[in-house]
């Protein structure tokens, strides 16, 4: 069997975790791959909302297995509490979840580090979530972090107080912050033990082992294409790879079993914190998108810039990652517009572009803009893909023959069943 791969297009929040939700029912295993409590998926049923940010969000369907691969940077605190919020859904669980010996793990020191490197940074922050994502993973490739299966080792407080040790002249380096690592530490140590319950496994063999017995598995990534740490808008970038090359890195898996690429794209774009956004609207459009959107981070509570879609972004993000298939979200946002635009080329060193420039965060780029008629009229009834308005078809349309990608599915709303399947699509559905 092969892999499929769900992931974002753009800088984030694109709606994976519901779309992960909506086709989780046909597979057998959903595996996040990379990223750590920085993600946040937000799915919403039966009008509740739930917000994930380590389990995957295939936790909600009875009987699937859910995975947290080695690629994952865990945040034991936040874990536990994500495992308490969903025992009070009366979800029952735990017998599916289970966690890769071989990823790593985040330290209150990491998040001490990473809440001082941004405070002494100033005007130039990167816009961290400041949860201690990059100094773990700096730590990973530095050959000194702590992993899930170090928890059950005996030597692991010894351990555990030599990297801390190590943290600490480097937090010398900067000017004190805030930070009660001691009480910080207490929360820590305890959450351990909800870590140490769970099932650990060595996910490669364990997902490889699945493949081979025919069971279906579909990895979740988190972040966005945008945020890659070699192909994002560097430096404004997350410190993992967040494209589908990540998947074999993150499960411990061969290329050649990567199958569908399902890749999802607001019908507008927006981005969390600072860097480069060329479609970013800063007056009353923006605005509208914003509050119309509730563009607010699931994870950070920040608000989220808003611009029109952009095509040379997504014609870049479709080509790295292999995208086989997308998935339109949050149409619906754009229902009360008269005319809606599209950013279909780039004017900079003088001529126009369709290629992203070498150094987006430092070569200024001007948006080609093409307007398109807006449908003016509420989605909310719509059923079927044949019953959408003629301008949200040819608005649908008009992305395929540009990005040379199908469609086969869009969003209409924030609830699992406000979506509508294209007909015709290659959707990945069993």
């Amino acid at each position: 069997m092969k892999i499929d791969v769900i992931l974002g297009l753009q800088w984030g929040d694109e709606g994976k975790g519901k779309i992960v939700d909506y086709l989780a029912s046909n597979y057998d295993m959903v595996a996040r791959f990379q990223g750590g409590p920085n993600a946040g998926h937000t799915l919403k049923f039966d009008g509740q909302k739930h917000v994930l940010h380590t389990i995957p969000s295939g936790i909600f369907r009875k009987e699937l297995i859910n995975v947290i691969g080695n690629g994952v940077v865990i945040d034991p605190i936040t874990l536990e509490k994500e495992i308490d919020n969903l025992k009070k859904t009366g979800v029952s669980f735990l017998e599916r979840l289970f966690v890769a010996k071989k990823a790593h793990l985040i330290l209150p020191t990491h998040r001490y580090i990473d809440a001082a490197t941004e405070s002494f940074k100033g005007r130039d922050k990167i816009g961290s979530t400041l949860k201690g994502i990059g100094p773990t993973y700096m730590d990973k490739t530095g050959r000194n972090g702590l992993r899930v299966g170090d928890i059950m080792l005996p030597n692991f407080k010894e351990r555990y107080e030599a990297l801390k040790e190590k943290h600490k002249s480097i937090l010398k380096l900067y000017p004190e912050i805030d930070f009660d690592l001691k009480a910080e530490e207490e929360k820590w140590f305890a959450s351990l033990e909800t870590l140490r319950s769970l099932k650990q496994i060595n996910s490669e063999y364990f997902i490889n082992n699945a493949l081979k017995d025919g069971k279906r598995v579909l990895a979740e990534g988190a972040q966005g294409s945008m945020l890659d740490i070699d192909f994002g808008t560097y430096p404004f970038v997350t410190s993992s790879n967040t494209v589908s090359a990540g998947v074999c890195n993150g499960l411990g898996v061969a290329p050649q079993t990567i199958g569908e690429v399902i890749g999802i794209t607001k019908a507008y774009c927006t981005r969390v914190g600072s860097g480069p956004f060329p479609t970013e609207l800063t007056g009353d459009v923006g605005e509208y998108l914003r509050k119309e959107g509730a563009e607010f981070g699931a994870t950070t509570g920040r608000p989220r810039r808003c611009g029109w879609i952009d095509l040379p972004q997504l014609h870049y993000t479709i080509m790295l990652n292999g995208v086989t298939q997308l998935v339109v979200t949050k149409i619906d946002i754009l229902n009360n517009f008269e005319e809606i635009s599209m950013a279909t080329h780039y004017q900079y060193d003088g001529a126009q572009h369709e290629e992203l420039p070498f150094d987006l965060s430092n070569v200024p780029v001007e948006p080609v803009y093409t307007k398109y008629p807006g449908w003016k009229q509420s989605l909310e009834n719509v059923k079927d893909y044949e019953d959408m308005p003629a301008n949200v078809k040819s608005f649908i349309s008009t992305l395929e023959k540009s990005l040379k990608v199908p469609v086969s599915m869009v969003s209409i709303g924030p609830e699992r069943k406000e979506l509508v399947i294209k007909e015709n699509a290659s959707v990945a559905l069993g």
